[in-house]
C-alpha cells in the first residue's frame, strides 16, 4: 500500500468510527462481489478501508468517473484507493460498464459495487438496477455479498464538502448467488432483501 491508501484507510476510521460485522460470512481472499446501500460518496472509501489488509489489497471500489475526475484530488484519492471508475455518462455498446467489470476483475480482484446506481436521497434504499444480475450470470462462480452501511451518510450530507466525524456500522451478510434460470427481477429483489435483513442484524 502507497503512503497515500495509508493515510485514506487512517482518515476513514478516524472520521467513520466504523465497527465491521461479519454475520454467517468469514473474511477471504476469494474473488467476491461485495455489493451494499448507497447513501454517500465515502461509501466506497468507508467500506474499503473496513475490509482486513489482505483483503483490501484484492478488492476494487467500482465508482463514478465524473465524480472522482472532478479534480485532481478526487483522482489521486481514486487511484490510491484502487478505484475502478466507470463513465455513467457515456456507455458505448463495444465497452458496456459490466464487460469493463469483468475484465479489470480477471482471476485476481474482487469489487464493491452499490447496485442502486446513484445514492440515495433518504433513509429508504431503492430498488437495484440490473448490473448485479449480469455480473452474476457472466461470473457464476463469484460469491455474492450483501452489506449494509449505517450512517456514512451523515458523516458526508449531500452538498458538504468536509467530513463531520461521527460512528458508523458496516454489516457483511451470507454470500448469496444467482440460481440457474432466475428471473431477473426476482434476484434483484432477493439480492435487495439481503441487505435489508442486515439493518435489522
Amino acid at each position: 500500500m502507497t503512503l497515500t491508501s495509508q493515510t485514506i484507510v487512517l482518515l476513514a476510521k478516524m472520521f467513520s468510527g466504523f465497527t465491521v460485522r461479519w454475520v454467517d460470512c468469514q473474511p477471504d481472499t476469494c474473488q467476491r462481489i461485495y455489493f451494499a446501500n448507497h447513501t454517500s460518496h465515502l461509501d466506497a472509501v468507508v467500506l474499503w478501508s473496513a475490509l482486513p489488509h489482505e483483503i483490501r489489497s484484492l478488492t476494487r471500489p467500482v465508482a463514478a468517473k465524473d465524480y472522482w475526475t472532478g479534480s485532481w484530488f478526487k483522482e489521486h484519492i481514486a487511484r490510491s484507493f484502487n478505484a475502478l471508475l466507470i463513465d455513467r455518462k457515456e456507455i458505448k455498446v463495444h465497452k458496456s460498464p459490466i464487460d469493463i467489470m469483468i475484465r479489470q476483475m480477471g482471476d485476481l480482484y474482487s469489487l464493491i459495487v452499490f447496485p442502486e446506481g446513484s445514492r440515495s436521497a433518504g433513509e429508504e434504499m431503492s430498488d437495484f438496477k440490473s448490473g448485479l444480475y449480469y455480473l452474476g450470470k457472466k461470473r457464476p462462480d463469484l460469491e455474492l455479498v450483501p452489506v449494509y452501511i449505517e450512517n456514512v451518510n451523515r458523516i458526508l450530507p449531500r452538498g458538504e464538502v468536509l467530513p463531520v466525524p461521527l460512528l458508523s456500522c458496516i454489516t457483511i451478510g451470507a454470500p448469496i448467488f444467482l440460481e440457474t434460470g432466475e428471473p431477473k427481477a426476482d434476484f434483484l429483489r432477493r439480492a435487495r432483501q439481503a441487505v435489508l435483513q442486515l439493518k435489522e442484524v
